[in-house]
């Protein structure tokens, strides 16, 4: 019964860590996206007429 639980909780782990490495990249991923779709706004701004 003690190995099984074990197992479940390294495993249980293992996914967490795996989640959280996923979720910075992404953020990080996100963050860069953004910034340089906003300093191409910025470059083109003189373009935009009102």
């Amino acid at each position: 019964m003690e190995e099984k639980i074990e197992k479940l909780v390294k495993r249980t782990g293992g996914i967490a860590i795996t989640l959280g490495i996923l979720s910075i990249v992404a953020g990080v991923t996100i963050g860069v996206l953004t910034i340089v779709n906003g300093g191409k706004l910025l470059k083109g701004k003189s373009n935009i007429l009102y």
